[in-house]
């Protein structure tokens, strides 16, 4: 009987943020992986089969395992001679090596093969199921008992099993057998038996069923049994795959009928409190998944309906760990159909009150962040098979066994095994972007790391190249649903620029690398569309000025909803729907979208808004609801479409298609940026295009259903006017959804807005630089990786720009200059450094102290002291003077009159962000 811990844990998921500019809310430190996971998801190396692991077992610091295989060898890249092991081998818990104790499981006719195993409670017996005539030569018939000490079967334990035995379950006095089987010792037992635990004599417990028997387990009570298999009558009752019997004489004490026919339950176990079941369907309407009982009354408690045969369930401390090949856990609010997830764990029990039952059941507890990988690998491709759990010198360890070649993506057969200590795998890097949409303020946003056993992860924001992190954030995440987080700098200044990086950190310690610099500039005045978007309540909003796939910010005010590219759309097309410097991404109408990363649900009232820009005939959904992310959606709806002549079509399905359309001549693929929006409010539907009503309905519901948003694509079966493209062949811009129905005058208010003055930047490197040095008063430092700047004995730096001129129509708003400290100990300065023009002449391969340029007196700006470390730092310019020196050449000298040096880096260096440069923001005038 497999029972786990007692010990109950609570998962807790939390977001805060902690830095610059915003309150701290700081996390305890928590142990090595997140609770209540008890294992690391990092393989330890272990010896493999040639075959397949069906069966595992424990004692003492030794894992047993069975299965159909003939040799074990060492892992990938291990030293070692592969070892002759006949269906059955036994190894070092904690070095995953084989031990002494070698036992050859087989038959004279047919392939031998062990599929149970299980050992009793005082751990001196290992009792052995499957199809075998002989261990080590000593005859025996599908059921053995050995010794663990001597590593001998027991030659007077010899029940007559004459078909395959399956499951296995042991008490003090008596072990239960489930298999194939019709009698034993020549006595009617219809699939499930017990006899003695000592001397194998048959006991009078009878719990005969019509189907085979797969899983047997004894409740923490000893009074009654589990039973599991294909059945559909124990003792003449009807119930399907699952019963409960006294242990004593298997008179039904439960039976059950809520089970599909179609499947059956491949494992029990149990834990204090309750059982659980795992299950195999196929076909239609099957259920794959997990159920969880309770022990005092066998009533369910919930039902886990993820599509994916379960083969083996394990509750251990607090937590039910699963081997299944999981594709689609819809049911659950979790990862849609698609890839196979191997290993998964989740709470035995729901935290606090269980949801309210979703088609009459209770759906499972959410899965936690533990999730190593696997393949399908040999045999039926079922992946891992089988677990237990075993402990040596104080360490735990979880083994996995089955038909799986892969582990982790790594080669590796058959047995893998996972440790309480070590975890070392990092954290994904994270995926960041920065933006600004008024002065004051600038989003720091990221798609959350995976790591695959730390669901709780700690992000570390760095500014300007920083070694200091400007802001600490705390946040929760998945494999399959990985939420952006993001953090507001609310110290940034007007027309400066600003850069970001994000680390992620696991709680053992193990941090990512630094994602890609992410910059901004902040605005000298709002952005007028982009803020109005927020302020109108959009909770979703992609703007697609992303630089880095596969992810898609959301630019909303607190929603949190960002995107994941597919298959690669054009990133930073120009120019974008609205004026300024945001960018569209581009579509190819054949595989290219962009999903939602989180699932949601969304109500009868609610605002679809994107832009686009096509000259396609072949139409596609510009946006919509759908209830997977990279497959075509079963329920798709809330969407609005192009057909193949260019109008446009927003639609609901509440029942039926209930659909807005433009007029048979209101066509839109005309290569022009358009402006599209469709609302559902109590009035009905409503879709606009430029501004413009273009028709409503009474539609007031749609389907309920939890799912994704989608941009450029998604199954438009079934609807009215269906164009020959799902995906739409053009460029996408400012995409908006928002949880209110929008008002005529605020779309309006939109569409006239994206032609308001906006702010654009420029930022003009450095062409030539370099510094003097009065102590070496002859030498030129024009190729120097690194410039100075101090008063005595004196340092001065010389930078050289070409300005544009300003934009027609703009302005100069500001200006500022950009430098970054160099590494060296001692770059900054506690002196304070003055920016002035440059009237003389000068060069970077002929300037010396000798032959220095004259210099303005006039400051353009100064920075009082620089903090030692390598980062960005700005000095503001004098506006006006910069002004008059638009359009040309223009050469700045930083001067001091202190003793401290700055060292900073030049042009000629390699240094991330190194190359001095000016920021200049024009705007109307």
């Amino acid at each position: 009987m497999r029972r786990s811990r007692g010990l109950t844990a609570a998962l807790v998921l939390s977001l805060a943020g902690a830095g610059t500019g915003i309150g701290l809310v700081l996390m305890p430190q928590a142990s090595a992986i997140t609770p209540p996971v008890a294992f690391t998801a990092d393989e330890l190396p272990t010896w493999q089969p040639d075959g397949i692991v069906f069966a595992m077992a424990q004692a003492n610091g030794t894992v047993f395992a069975g299965g159909t295989f003939s040799a074990v060898r060492p892992p990938e890249g291990a030293a070692g001679a592969e070892q002759e092991a006949v269906n059955f081998v036994a190894l070092d818990a904690a070095t995953g090596k084989p031990t002494a104790c070698k036992l050859a499981f087989t038959i004279g006719d047919g392939t031998a093969t062990v599929r149970t195993l299980v050992v009793s409670k005082d751990k001196k017996t290992l009792y052995a199921g499957g199809y075998f005539g002989a261990v080590n030569g000593t005859p025996v018939s599908s059921l053995a008992a050995i010794d663990i000490a001597s590593c001998t079967p027991k030659a007077s334990f010899h029940p007559g099993f004459p078909a395959t035995v399956r499951g296995l379950a042991v008490t003090d006095d008596t072990l239960y057998a489930a298999g194939d089987f019709n009698a034993v010792d020549g006595q009617t037992r219809e699939r499930f038996a017990a006899v003695d635990a000592g001397t194998g004599a048959l006991k009078p417990f009878v719990a005969n069923v019509d189907e085979p028997g797969r899983a047997v387990e004894v409740t923490p009570d000893g009074k009654n049994v589990l039973l599991g298999g294909d059945f559909f009558t124990v003792n003449g009752s009807n119930s399907h795959a699952l019963a409960v019997v006294n242990a004593t004489t298997g008179a039904v004490t439960k039976t059950y009928s809520n089970i599909p026919s179609n499947s059956v339950v491949k494992d029990i176990s149990t834990d204090d409190t309750g059982f659980y079941t795992g299950h195999e369907g196929s076909g239609g309407g099957v259920f794959d998944g997990r159920i969880g009982l309770r022990l005092n009354d066998f009533t369910e408690k919930w039902r886990d309906r993820c599509l994916g045969a379960t083969q083996f369930v394990l509750p251990y401390e607090g937590v039910l760990y699963s081997s299944s090949h999981a594709h689609d856990c819809s049911t659950e609010l979790e990862f849609p159909d698609g890839k196979r997830n191997f290993l998964l764990a989740q709470p035995t029990n729901h935290e606090g009150a269980a949801p309210a039952p979703v088609d009459g059941f209770v759906r499972g507890p959410g899965k936690l962040g533990w999730h190593p990988t696997a393949n399908d690998g040999l045999g039926e491709g079922i992946g891992p098979r089988v677990m237990a759990v075993a402990d040596k010198n104080d360490v735990k360890y979880m083994w996995v066994g089955g038909e799986f070649t892969l582990i982790n993506g790594k080669a590796q057969q058959g047995l893998t095994r996972f440790a309480s200590t070590g975890d070392v795998g990092a954290p994904t890097t994270p995926v960041a972007s920065a933006a600004s949409v008024k002065p004051g303020e600038a989003q720091v946003r990221w798609r959350t790391s995976y790591d695959a056993d730390d669901s709780k992860l700690t992000y570390r924001i760095y500014r300007n190249g920083s070694a200091t992190p400007a802001a600490t954030v705390t946040a929760s995440s998945l494999e399959w649903e990985r939420p952006q987080a993001s953090w507001t700098d609310a110290t940034v200044k007007a027309g400066q620029t600003y850069t970001y990086r994000v680390t992620a950190t696991d709680d053992a310690g193990n941090t990512s690398a630094l994602s890609a610099v992410a910059s901004v500039t902040i605005p000298t005045s709002v952005q007028s569309y982009p803020n109005q978007v927020r302020a109108d309540g959009a909770n979703l909003y992609w703007r697609y000025d992303d630089t880095v796939s596969p992810y898609v910010a959301d630019s909303s005010g607190g929603g949190n909803y960002s995107g994941v590219q597919f298959n690669a759309p054009a990133l930073r097309q120009t120019p974008g729907a609205v004026a300024g410097a945001s960018t569209a991404m581009g579509f190819n109408g054949t595989s290219q979208l962009v999903h939602g990363d989180r699932r949601q649900t969304v109500g009868n009232t609610f605002t679809v808004e994107t832009w686009f820009k096509t000259n396609t005939t072949r139409g596609g959904k510009l946006i919509g609801f759908g209830n997977n992310t990279t497959r075509n959606s079963g329920s798709a709806d809330r969407h609005i479409y192009m057909t193949n002549t260019g109008r446009l079509v927003f639609g609901v399905h509440n029942g039926s298609a209930r659909t807005v359309s433009t007029g048979l001549f209101e066509t839109y693929n005309d290569n022009k940026w358009h402006h599209v929006v469709g609302t559902q409010g109590p009035g009905g539907i409503t879709l606009y295009v430029d501004g413009q009503n273009k028709g409503s309905l009474n539609a007031t519901s749609n389907s309920t259903y939890a799912g994704y948003w989608h941009a450029g694509g998604d199954n438009l079966s079934g609807w009215p006017t269906r164009p020959t493209s799902n995906f739409f062949a053009g460029q996408l811009d400012e995409t908006a959804v928002y949880p209110t129905a929008l008002t005529q005058a605020q779309v309006k208010n939109h569409f006239d807005l994206a032609k308001a003055p906006t702010d654009s930047v420029s930022s003009v490197k450095a062409t030539e630089d370099t510094y003097i040095n009065q102590g070496a008063p002859s030498t030129a430092y024009g190729t120097s990786t690194s410039l100075a700047v101090r008063g005595t004995s004196a340092y001065e730096t010389y930078l050289r720009f070409n300005l544009p001129a300003a934009p027609a129509g703009q302005v100069l708003k500001s200006a500022s200059l950009q430098i970054k400290t160099s590494t060296q100990a001692g770059a900054g300065t506690a002196d304070t450094v003055s920016v002035v023009p440059v009237t003389g002449t000068w060069s970077g391969a002929g300037t010396t102290f000798n032959t220095k340029p004259t210099l303005g007196t006039t400051p353009l700006g100064s920075i009082a002291g620089v903090p030692d470390g390598s980062a960005v730092h700005s000095v503001e310019l004098d506006t006006a003077a910069v002004s008059a020196v638009l359009g040309g050449s223009y050469s700045l000298g930083l001067t001091s009159t202190g003793t401290d040096p700055l060292w900073i880096w030049s042009s000629e260096s390699t240094a991330a962000e190194g190359t001095p440069q000016l920021v200049l923001t024009f705007g109307a005038k």
